[in-house]
Protein backbone atom coordinates (compact mmCIF):
# COMPACT_ATOMS: atom_id res chain seq x y z
CA UNK A 1 0.00 0.00 0.00
CA UNK A 2 1.46 3.35 -1.07
CA UNK A 3 -0.43 5.44 1.49
CA UNK A 4 -0.85 3.34 4.66
CA UNK A 5 -2.49 4.72 7.79
CA UNK A 6 0.86 5.91 9.16
CA UNK A 7 1.46 7.97 6.02
CA UNK A 8 -2.07 9.40 6.12
CA UNK A 9 -1.46 10.31 9.77
CA UNK A 10 1.82 12.04 8.83
CA UNK A 11 0.11 14.00 6.03
CA UNK A 12 -2.63 15.09 8.42
CA UNK A 13 -0.03 16.24 10.95
CA UNK A 14 1.79 18.19 8.21
CA UNK A 15 -1.46 19.93 7.27
CA UNK A 16 -2.12 20.83 10.91
CA UNK A 17 1.42 22.25 11.24
CA UNK A 18 1.16 24.18 7.97
CA UNK A 19 -2.24 25.65 8.82
CA UNK A 20 -0.82 27.12 12.03
CA UNK A 21 1.20 29.50 9.85
CA UNK A 22 -1.54 30.79 7.55
CA UNK A 23 -5.25 31.49 7.26
CA UNK A 24 -5.77 29.24 4.21
CA UNK A 25 -7.15 25.72 4.07
CA UNK A 26 -5.40 22.66 2.64
CA UNK A 27 -7.17 19.47 1.56
CA UNK A 28 -5.29 16.41 0.36
CA UNK A 29 -7.05 13.80 -1.78
CA UNK A 30 -5.68 10.54 -3.15
CA UNK A 31 -7.49 8.88 -6.05
CA UNK A 32 -6.66 5.20 -5.66
CA UNK A 33 -8.38 4.16 -8.89
CA UNK A 34 -10.48 5.80 -11.57
CA UNK A 35 -13.99 4.68 -12.35
CA UNK A 36 -14.58 2.99 -15.73
CA UNK A 37 -16.58 6.08 -16.75
CA UNK A 38 -13.60 8.35 -16.11
CA UNK A 39 -11.30 6.00 -18.03
CA UNK A 40 -13.69 5.69 -21.00
CA UNK A 41 -14.13 9.45 -21.15
CA UNK A 42 -10.34 9.94 -21.02
CA UNK A 43 -10.71 12.18 -17.98
CA UNK A 44 -7.48 14.10 -17.35
CA UNK A 45 -5.97 14.44 -13.90
CA UNK A 46 -6.73 18.17 -14.02
CA UNK A 47 -10.38 17.63 -14.90
CA UNK A 48 -10.75 15.06 -12.14
CA UNK A 49 -9.01 17.38 -9.64
CA UNK A 50 -11.55 20.09 -10.45
CA UNK A 51 -14.39 17.60 -9.81
CA UNK A 52 -12.85 16.58 -6.48
CA UNK A 53 -12.31 20.24 -5.53
CA UNK A 54 -16.05 20.80 -5.91
CA UNK A 55 -17.05 17.47 -4.32
CA UNK A 56 -14.95 18.10 -1.20
CA UNK A 57 -16.24 21.69 -1.08
CA UNK A 58 -12.76 23.18 -0.95
CA UNK A 59 -14.28 26.30 -2.52
CA UNK A 60 -16.52 26.75 0.51
CA UNK A 61 -14.23 28.79 2.76
CA UNK A 62 -14.91 32.27 4.11
CA UNK A 63 -11.96 33.87 2.31
CA UNK A 64 -11.92 31.67 -0.81
CA UNK A 65 -8.42 30.50 0.02
CA UNK A 66 -8.77 26.73 -0.01
CA UNK A 67 -6.26 24.55 -1.83
CA UNK A 68 -6.67 20.96 -2.97
CA UNK A 69 -3.63 18.76 -3.43
CA UNK A 70 -4.89 15.94 -5.66
CA UNK A 71 -2.87 12.78 -6.23
CA UNK A 72 -4.01 10.40 -8.98
CA UNK A 73 -2.23 7.12 -8.40
CA UNK A 74 -3.19 5.61 -11.76
CA UNK A 75 -0.97 8.11 -13.58
CA UNK A 76 1.07 9.17 -10.57
CA UNK A 77 -0.05 12.69 -11.39
CA UNK A 78 -0.36 15.56 -8.95
CA UNK A 79 -2.63 18.55 -9.47
CA UNK A 80 -3.20 21.56 -7.26
CA UNK A 81 -6.46 23.46 -7.45
CA UNK A 82 -6.53 26.80 -5.65
CA UNK A 83 -9.65 28.80 -4.94
CA UNK A 84 -10.27 32.17 -6.56
CA UNK A 85 -9.01 34.16 -3.57
CA UNK A 86 -5.49 32.93 -4.30
CA UNK A 87 -5.35 33.45 -8.07
CA UNK A 88 -4.07 37.01 -7.96
CA UNK A 89 -1.43 36.20 -5.33
CA UNK A 90 0.12 32.89 -6.33
CA UNK A 91 1.23 32.21 -9.88
CA UNK A 92 0.32 28.96 -11.67
CA UNK A 93 4.04 28.28 -12.07
CA UNK A 94 4.40 28.18 -8.28
CA UNK A 95 1.68 25.54 -7.96
CA UNK A 96 3.25 23.62 -10.87
CA UNK A 97 6.61 23.59 -9.09
CA UNK A 98 4.98 21.95 -6.06
CA UNK A 99 3.35 19.33 -8.30
CA UNK A 100 6.65 18.51 -10.00
CA UNK A 101 8.41 18.26 -6.61
CA UNK A 102 5.84 15.74 -5.41
CA UNK A 103 5.85 13.77 -8.67
CA UNK A 104 9.64 13.48 -8.52
CA UNK A 105 9.43 12.07 -5.00
CA UNK A 106 6.69 9.66 -6.08
CA UNK A 107 8.79 8.42 -9.03
CA UNK A 108 11.43 7.56 -6.46
CA UNK A 109 8.72 5.70 -4.49
CA UNK A 110 8.98 8.20 -1.64
CA UNK A 111 5.26 8.76 -1.19
CA UNK A 112 5.31 9.91 2.41
CA UNK A 113 8.21 12.33 1.87
CA UNK A 114 6.68 13.65 -1.36
CA UNK A 115 3.27 14.24 0.19
CA UNK A 116 4.70 16.02 3.21
CA UNK A 117 7.03 18.13 1.04
CA UNK A 118 4.01 19.15 -1.04
CA UNK A 119 1.95 20.13 1.99
CA UNK A 120 4.87 22.13 3.39
CA UNK A 121 5.43 23.91 0.08
CA UNK A 122 1.74 24.81 -0.23
CA UNK A 123 1.82 26.00 3.38
CA UNK A 124 4.76 28.27 2.60
CA UNK A 125 2.94 29.80 -0.37
CA UNK A 126 -0.20 30.37 1.72
CA UNK A 127 1.74 31.85 4.65
CA UNK A 128 3.29 34.39 2.28
CA UNK A 129 -0.14 35.73 1.24
CA UNK A 130 -2.50 34.69 4.02
CA UNK A 131 -0.46 34.75 7.25
CA UNK A 132 -2.21 33.57 10.39
CA UNK A 133 -3.97 36.52 12.05
CA UNK A 134 -2.10 37.82 15.08
CA UNK A 135 -3.67 37.09 18.44
CA UNK A 136 -5.89 34.21 17.28
CA UNK A 137 -5.74 30.56 18.16
CA UNK A 138 -3.74 28.76 15.46
CA UNK A 139 -6.67 26.45 14.73
CA UNK A 140 -9.53 28.92 15.30
CA UNK A 141 -10.42 29.26 11.63
CA UNK A 142 -10.08 25.62 10.57
CA UNK A 143 -12.93 25.22 8.11
CA UNK A 144 -12.08 21.98 6.30
CA UNK A 145 -10.99 18.53 7.53
CA UNK A 146 -7.23 17.99 7.74
CA UNK A 147 -7.40 14.24 7.24
CA UNK A 148 -6.41 13.13 3.71
CA UNK A 149 -9.27 11.68 1.72
CA UNK A 150 -8.98 8.40 -0.17
CA UNK A 151 -11.22 8.34 -3.23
Amino acid sequence: MLFPKSTLDAIEEAIVRAERTHAGEIRFAIETSLSPLHVLNDCTARARALEVFAHLRVWDTAHNNGVLIYVQLADRAVEIVADRGLREHIQPSEWEAVCRLMEQQFRERRYRAGAIAGVEAVGTLLARHYPAPAGTSPRAGNELPDRPTLL
